[in-house]
C-alpha cells in the first residue's frame, strides 16, 4: 500500500501529540482484532507515531489478545460498558498479558450513584476515565473524579442521533470538568476535525479542532454559551487558524484538559489536519 507521509519522523505540532487514541475495533470501523493489533503496531512505528495514543479495546477482547501480542508489549485502553464490575476483573485479566493499561474506560449504569460506583470499581490501580452520564448525576459524578483524582470520559456520538450531545449540553460539561480540575478523553462521533454533518446519515458531528478550542475558553472563564458557539463553529480555515494562533503555553493548557479522543481511523486525522495547514511541512505528497 503506497503512503501518503513522509517516511522519515516527523515533528508534530504540540496540540496533535497523543491526540488520537486508535478505537478500529469499534464502530463504524469494526476491525477484527487480528488485524487492528499489527495495524496499530504499523501506526506506533511510522513517521506520524507521535499523533498515536494506546489501542483501545472492549474488555471482551481481552481473552483473544494473546496470541496475538508474540511477547511483545502494547499499551492499551480497556472500556468496560457494562460498568465496574466488568472493569475490575478486565484488570485482572490485563495483568496476565505483555500489556501497559494506559487506561480503564468505565462506563455508569444506570441508576447508579458515585458511592457504589467507585466502591465496586475500587483502586485498580491503572488511570480511570468515568464516562459521566448525560442526567442529572453528571455534576455528583464529576465531584466524585475529582476527588479521587480520575479523569472523565464524554461520548460524542454513536450510531443514533440522540447519542450525539448539542453544543449547549457539550459546552456546559467542558466547563464542569475545566473547573472542576478533571482531565478528560472524548469518544464516538469525532470524525473530523470541524464541525459537519455526515452526508450519509445526516447526524450533526463534533469536530476534535473545536472541541480543543472549547477546552482553550473554558480555561479562560469563558462563559458556556461562547463555548457552545465555539463547538458550533463549521468554518474550517476559521477553526484551523485559531488553532494555530493559539501559541504553546495555552495550546499545553488545553491538552492537559483534553487528553486525546477514539478515532477508528489514524490516518483519516492526520490528512484532514494537514489539508487544514496544521502539520506545516511534515507531510510530503508521495506516492498514492
Amino acid at each position: 500500500m503506497t503512503s501518503r507521509f513522509a517516511i522519515p519522523p516527523f515533528t508534530l505540532p504540540r496540540f496533535a501529540l497523543g491526540l488520537c487514541d486508535d478505537a478500529a475495533v469499534f464502530p463504524p470501523g469494526l476491525a477484527p482484532l487480528a488485524d487492528a493489533v499489527p495495524a496499530h503496531r504499523d501506526h506506533r512505528a511510522a513517521a506520524y507515531a507521535g499523533l498515536v495514543g494506546p489501542l483501545v479495546l472492549p474488555a471482551t477482547a481481552l481473552d483473544a489478545l494473546y496470541p496475538l501480542l508474540g511477547g511483545e508489549p502494547l499499551d492499551v485502553s480497556i472500556t468496560a460498558p457494562n460498568g465496574p464490575c466488568e472493569a475490575a476483573k478486565a484488570v485482572g485479566v490485563a495483568a496476565d498479558l505483555p500489556v501497559e493499561v494506559r487506561g480503564l474506560e468505565v462506563a455508569v449504569p444506570p441508576g447508579m450513584d458515585p458511592e457504589e460506583f467507585f466502591r465496586v470499581l475500587g483502586r485498580p490501580g491503572v488511570p480511570v476515565y468515568v464516562e459521566i452520564p448525560r442526567d442529572e448525576r453528571r455534576p455528583a459524578f464529576i465531584e466524585a473524579v475529582a476527588a479521587r483524582g480520575d479523569r472523565a470520559k464524554f461520548r460524542t456520538g454513536g450510531v443514533k442521533a440522540h447519542l450525539y450531545p448539542g453544543p449547549d449540553e457539550l459546552a456546559a460539561a467542558v466547563t464542569a470538568v475545566v473547573a472542576a480540575g478533571v482531565p478528560f478523553k472524548a469518544t464516538a462521533g469525532l470524525h473530523h476535525p470541524v464541525r459537519n454533518t455526515d452526508p450519509e446519515t445526516g447526524f450533526h458531528q463534533h469536530g476534535f479542532l473545536n472541541l480543543l478550542l472549547a477546552t482553550d475558553a473554558a480555561l479562560d472563564g469563558r462563559p458556556d454559551a461562547e463555548l457552545a458557539a465555539v463547538l458550533a463553529d463549521r468554518d474550517a480555515p476559521s477553526v484551523a487558524a485559531r488553532v494555530a494562533e493559539l501559541g504553546e503555553a495555552r495550546t499545553a493548557a488545553a491538552r492537559a484538559r483534553f487528553l486525546s479522543f477514539g478515532t477508528c481511523s489514524i490516518t483519516d486525522p492526520l490528512t484532514e489536519l494537514a489539508d487544514l495547514g496544521l502539520l506545516g511541512s511534515a507531510l510530503l505528497e508521495t506516492s498514492r
